[in-house]
């Protein structure tokens, strides 16, 4: 089935917002914390930690609790409209100067953070589990995945963490917290609206073939992971790539600000990162037609590592050369785009796969762990980022020693550089849906799906 563009798009549009809201956390958040509110590294760390390992545990559950769900609007559209509006006020008043301190200030933020990360989920894992069923022929689903990942990267990449320090510093003149502030307001309009779009647009997600209707439980949904070998490889493979990500990610700034020396460096190095996760993206479904996936992921691990090598090299011999740096971010975040093509239709792949085995789709669940995986390692990069600066001596807004930059340094670069190259192996040898293997799952699908139009037109 061929989606229709306006479908297409609107489902898409959908990504520009929410990436924003996301990308305004991941990018900003501690920081935010650090050196806007004064408080603790290690408690930001440790925070940023157990928050996110407890939202993970709560995407399961709301991809259970998505899967399950039914109403004439479908089981996905509800939740998506409902989550979006809760989060969107809860990440405004994170941003919100209440004039707190102390005790009072930690626990603020430990609450309005948790609270971000809970009910994000609501909207979260219906959204990205809306893509499976947008369309089964193979080629349509490659085109379809990357545009909600374009826009994704639009706005979480090349808007928020392109712009977002410039914008802060006009909206604020001169007040961090201002700047914040205000720029965390506009964002959430954004979000509202572009999700509106979706919710009124997208529909083909309701209409999807009959399988098996059984309601998801706990211990099927512990079935569902442990059986479904390729949803444990896919898992595998996205873990490593997205620690390798979220811990640069979270460390960027810290590293442009206190080994680079210079902030514009951080918004050259993440503009060019947004629109080479952009270009990745865009060329993904072209890459994917005349390479086979082995040799796609291939780059997408090369690519990033060569990157990052450029930048260790150019952070000792010219860390302020607008030039070498915009070509490292684009070096980096190039493999990422087409990394996120690949991983986007993998999951889709082992919703069928998993029909193909137990007889039902479960897509929340089953992208539940996508973002469960997102958040736990976004947790676990925090944590170290946390913790290094802490063990490093690091000093908010002061000249850091020679040991915090190379802790700093040893973060952004060492570490992503080590579990790319394990994402890639993982990948190669373990994971099976494609060529010949594949064909044989969807032929047998269909096959099915004949039969049961079969009996279903024979009993009315």
């Amino acid at each position: 089935m061929k989606l229709s563009a306006r479908e297409k798009y609107s489902y898409g549009i959908g990504a520009l917002g929410k990436d924003m809201i996301c990308g305004v956390i991941f990018t900003y958040a501690m920081v935010y914390f650090t050196d806007v509110l004064k408080i603790s590294a290690a408690f930001v760390g440790t925070l940023f930690f157990f928050a996110k390992f407890w939202d993970a545990v709560n995407d399961l559950g709301m991809g259970m609790v998505v899967d399950n769900t039914k109403t004439r609007w479908g089981k996905f559209r509800p939740w998506l409209a409902v989550g979006t509006l809760i989060n969107a006020v809860v990440f405004a008043c994170l941003f919100t100067d209440w004039g707190l301190s102390g005790t009072a200030l930690y626990v603020f933020a430990a609450v309005m953070y948790i609270l971000w990360g809970m009910t994000y989920t609501i909207m979260d894992i219906p959204y990205w589990s809306m893509l499976p069923n947008l369309t089964s022929d193979k080629s349509e689903r490659d085109r379809v995945a990357v545009v909600p990942r374009i826009f994704a990267s639009v706005g979480g990449s090349l808007i928020v963490g392109g712009f977002g320090l410039q914008i802060m510093d006009f909206l604020g003149k001169g007040d961090a917290q201002k700047g914040f502030s205000y720029f965390a307001y506009i964002i959430t309009a954004v979000f509202i609206i572009t999700i509106a779009i979706t919710v009124t647009n997208v529909k083909s997600a309701d209409h999807v073939r009959a399988v098996k209707e059984e309601k998801t439980s706990f211990k099927k949904l512990l079935h569902i992971i442990s059986k479904n070998d390729q949803l444990l490889v896919a898992i595998a493979v996205i873990l490593t790539f997205n620690f390798a990500m979220q811990v640069m990610t979270g460390v960027s700034l810290y590293y442009f600000l206190y080994v680079a020396g210079s902030k514009s460096m951080f918004s050259i190095f993440t503009m060019f990162a947004g629109i080479a996760e952009i270009s990745g993206l865009f060329l993904f479904p072209w890459i994917a037609k005349h390479l086979n996936r082995n040799q796609v992921y291939l780059l997408a691990s090369l690519i990033p590592t060569i990157g990052l090598g450029l930048l260790f090299v150019i952070g000792y011999l010219a860390p302020t050369n607008f030039v070498l740096t915009a070509i490292a971010g684009y070096g980096v975040k190039f493999g990422s785009g087409l990394q996120l093509g690949i991983v986007t239709v993998v999951l889709a792949d082992v919703v069928d796969y998993g029909e193909y085995k137990f007889g039902t789709r479960n897509e929340s669940v089953t992208f539940s762990i996508q973002t469960l995986l997102v958040k736990f390692t976004s947790a676990m990069g925090a944590l170290l980022t946390g913790f290094a600066l802490n063990a490093t001596g690091y000093i908010p807004n002061a000249v850091q020693t020679a040991s915090t930059q190379n802790g700093i340094r040893f973060v952004m670069i060492g570490v992503p550089i080590v579990f790319v190259a394990l994402s890639f192996m993982i990948y190669k040898t373990k994971f099976k849906l494609h060529g010949a293997y594949y064909d044989k799952i969807m032929n047998v699908l269909a096959l099915r799906k004949e039969k049961l139009d079969e009996r279903l037109a024979n009993n009315s």
